[in-house]
């Protein structure tokens, strides 16, 4: 009997392109491979003990002969590389048209129609680095008040703001009439509030402020199945939002990756029946969009180190999942996502040890196996492999 789920996924940790990463500009991406290569290796003896280096096509992750956990890579079958698109895939939506981008910025409609509804103008509007356009733009923006608005290659609709210029209350409502607006054809996946400080560049940070205002999932996912079966859904860090709040039951958001581990095991201390539902968000917006090769490798020790409490707070009806929801690999020319396979490790005194699960179609069938795990209404889309890992 399996009577909680603990979904982790490591944002943006891939682990090689797929098949078709020459449509995204993305031939030669491999997160992991490439940061433990840059590095001359990785220790991450936990995850090692789980499997990561024994899965189908893992580069530069030592092997174990006995693996306690079970373990695969999955690919994305929607289209996209975004944080929205794999994290719906994951729990059962597929798209088949990926959410718009703007390599040329915002049509000017969109701006006009933005700045008349917020009652002041813009700053940027276009492609930029998070960190880069606040040097270049944010001693305007805190002489000027106008906010800056700017994309990336992924779909969103970015707006960053000084705190001692607009308070975060009001940078959120700024992102709540951009989400309102963005629909159609100009439906982004995400508006993301970048609150930063500091007064001059080369001294601006981001706060830990951040927020995704997201689209709403466009049909019920496995979490909307969990809760309308009674089950818990606790969301920690970005979840909630990526989901714009649907099959959450209750949520707590996060400062950095080790403030997401204390929350997750705050939730297991509780004992609740349901999912764990984890995104530690460092590994993308810290480390693998500022091309931080070093850091990445630092915070997948740090995760690894944090792993072993997470295991030995496990109880015996308790199943551990570890997955990513794209690539980000720092060591590129590029700062965006890249496309490629994710790794997937299932951990649990109710499932078998050392089971292979290759390489598998769809990230939904991390979904359709928690659905299947709680015996609820199955989603849209996925395979469960839960005969496969279960203990015999």
């Amino acid at each position: 009997m399996i009577n909680r789920v603990v979904w982790i996924v490591l944002d943006s940790v891939g682990m090689g392109e797929m098949p078709d990463a020459s449509k995204y500009g993305d031939v030669g991406a491999n997160t992991i491979g490439n940061v433990s290569s840059r590095l001359g290796g990785l220790k991450l003896p936990n995850m090692e003990k789980l499997g990561l280096g024994n899965i189908e096509g893992m580069k530069n992750i030592n092997k174990v002969d006995n693996p306690v956990g079970c373990y695969g890579r999955f690919a994305e079958a929607s289209d996209g590389k975004d944080t929205t698109t794999g994290h719906w895939e994951m729990a059962g939506i597929q798209l088949d048209k990926a959410f718009p981008t703007y390599p040329q910025g915002f049509p000017k409609e969109i701006i006009d129609a933005f700045e008349k509804a917020i009652g002041t103008k813009t700053l940027g509007n276009k492609p930029a680095s998070g960190t880069a356009i606040l040097d270049e733009l944010g001693e305007e923006h805190i002489k000027t008040g106008y906010p800056i608005v700017y994309t990336s290659a992924d779909s969103v609709f970015q707006i960053a703001a000084n705190e001692d210029v607009y308070s975060v209350e009001e940078l959120y409502k700024m992102c709540q009439i951009a989400r309102d607006m963005l629909v159609g054809q100009h439906a982004v996946a995400r508006v993301i509030a970048r609150p930063f400080v500091g007064k001059t560049a080369g001294n601006f940070t981001r706060t830990p402020n951040r927020r995704d205002f997201s689209l709403k999932p466009i049909h019920a996912t496995v979490l909307d199945n969990l809760k309308s079966a009674g089950l818990n859904v606790m969301a920690v860090g970005k979840i909630e939002d990526i989901f714009q709040g649907a099959g959450i039951t209750e949520a707590v958001h996060t400062t950095d990756n080790m403030d997401g581990v204390d929350k997750t095991l705050e939730y297991m201390r509780a004992n609740k029946k349901g999912l764990i539902f984890t995104n530690l968000v460092d590994f993308d917006m810290k480390w693998g969009h500022r091309n931080n090769v070093e850091e990445y490798g630092r915070g997948l020790e740090a995760f690894d180190v944090r792993l072993a409490e997470i295991m030995a707070e496990m109880k015996d009806d308790d199943v551990l999942f570890i997955t990513a929801d794209h690539g980000c690999d720092p060591t590129t020319e590029g700062t965006d996502h890249t496309r490629e396979y994710v790794p997937f490790l299932a951990y649990g005194k109710a499932l078998s040890q050392g089971v292979d699960l290759k390489t598998r179609k769809t990230f939904s069938d991390m979904g359709q196996t928690v659905a299947d795990i709680f015996n609820v209404e199955a989603i849209r889309n996925g395979e469960s492999f839960l005969e496969m890992i279960s203990e015999r």
